[in-house]
């Protein structure tokens, strides 16, 4: 009796999916857009259902053509994976860092920003405001994203 190895077939369609849903789906949200774990969970369970159909198809009793499909989904799936974790964490340290952007220790430019009572602060305000009627020494500068 021939029985289709869907776990071969899940296993290359989720790694599909996994391999081109970033662009396309998980770069909108700032949670999936920084560091791609859904994409990478999906290629974890992806590879489990690759590996159990490659075992599964190369079985004594199975067809050639079975273990020839399932080497090649199981292939396509694998060099998929490979390439994504190639750009993520090889190809997205050759970018070069910016010129212009201030060194660590170095005096930051002066700048204009908005608080959260949409009222302008400059850098030179938080150098010069007395804070407890004693001038600041230095100011800590954390820059977070905001989508809220």
């Amino acid at each position: 009796m021939k029985r289709l190895n869907w776990q071969i077939w899940a296993g290359f369609v989720l790694s599909l999916v996994a391999g081109f849903s970033y662009p396309f789906v998980f770069v909108r949200w700032p949670i999936t857009r920084e560091f791609p774990w859904a994409n990478l969970i999906l290629f974890a369970i992806a590879t489990v259902f690759l590996f159990l159909g490659l075992h599964r198809a190369f079985k004594p009793d199975k067809r050639i053509v079975s273990k020839i499909f399932s080497s090649l989904a199981a292939a396509f799936g694998l060099l998929l994976l490979a390439g994504l974790l190639f750009i993520i964490f090889v190809a997205g340290r050759w970018l070069p860092a910016s010129a212009a952007a201030p060194q660590v220790g170095q005096k930051a430019p002066d700048f204009t920003l908005t608080d959260s009572n949409d009222k302008p602060v400059t850098l030179a305000q938080l150098l010069t405001e007395p804070i407890n009627n004693k001038p600041p020494k230095a100011v800590l500068l954390i820059f977070y994203r905001g989508y809220w």
